[in-house]
């Protein structure tokens, strides 16, 4: 049991598909499909195998658009900054893996709290060399077929870093929203915005997680939403439950995850 915990169960992410019906989404879109990864947690030894495995598993799906939700590396418990910047070292080599997704809508990715501890710039600048667009505090339109979809994302929450009014700024209170947002709770903040659906991760599901007792642990601003598909008023929310491990290289009853995300209109079809 201890074996599979350690060396099985992290090495193999799952499929996780879900079908996702927004009320503004247009019709155009009705079919896009998006894969999420998430808290990837780099390490040379551990986390490399799942993630590479991850990608792998992404591209065979043919997604429209690939989004990565933060924590590409693991910062240290302690503040220094020395050991702070060696782990953004390990941005460049995680970004490299993930630089072999494939999307015709691009990759997309917002940082998390880890990144933002460690070395926020660094590692941005590591996924973009590798072609991941970062999103911080901002949004960019997604055409399709004449019809406009939006992808927005903020900076990490438990930093102090989000600002989702200036990520909306711009963006037609009448367009669908797609937003990124590290922290699963920060939902009960954007359901009070003219979002559809938040995608976060940052909770890796509890990482281990008994029967009847669920996970061991869950961090803050991922307690309330810290997996699955969820409904807070009218925004739609998923948490995945990542890719890596934190602190132990343990995963039990939640492995890691690789989302399919198909999305569908409620607007009625021309006959």
């Amino acid at each position: 049991m201890a074996g599979d915990a350690t060396l099985v169960e992290p090495n193999r992410p799952r499929l996780i598909r879900q079908e996702i019906p927004l009320r503004r989404l247009p019709r155009g879109f009705d079919g896009l499909t998006i894969v999420q990864l998430s808290d990837f947690h780099y390490d040379p030894y551990f986390s490399a195998i799942p993630i590479a495995a991850a990608v792998r598993m992404a591209n065979e799906l043919k997604p429209d658009l690939v989004v990565l939700t933060g924590d590409f590396v693991s910062a240290p418990i302690s503040q220094r900054v020395a050991l702070a910047r060696r782990a953004a070292w390990h941005a460049e080599p995680c970004a490299e893996i993930l630089g072999g997704l494939n999307a015709p809508y691009g990759v997309w990715a917002v940082l998390g709290n880890h990144d933002v501890f460690s070395d926020a710039s660094q590692i941005e600048a590591a996924l973009r060399r590798s072609g991941i667009r970062v999103l911080r505090n901002g949004a960019v339109p997604i055409e399709r077929d004449g019809q406009r979809l939006w992808l927005a994302g903020v900076g990490d929450v438990l930093v102090g870093d989000d600002d989702l009014d200036q990520a909306l700024h711009g963006v037609s209170s009448a367009d669908a929203v797609v937003l990124l947002a590290h922290e699963p709770d920060f939902a009960d903040t954007t359901a009070r915005y003219p979002v559809d659906l938040q995608l976060s991760g940052h909770s890796h599901g509890g990482q281990i997680r008994f029967p009847f007792l669920g996970a061991v642990y869950l961090p803050r601003m991922g307690r309330k939403y810290p997996r699955g598909l969820r409904q807070i008023d009218q925004l739609t929310l998923y948490t995945n439950t990542g890719v890596g491990t934190l602190f132990i290289p343990v995963r039990w009853n939640c492995p890691p995850e690789v989302t399919l995300i198909t999305l569908r209109s409620l607007h009625p079809v021309d006959s």
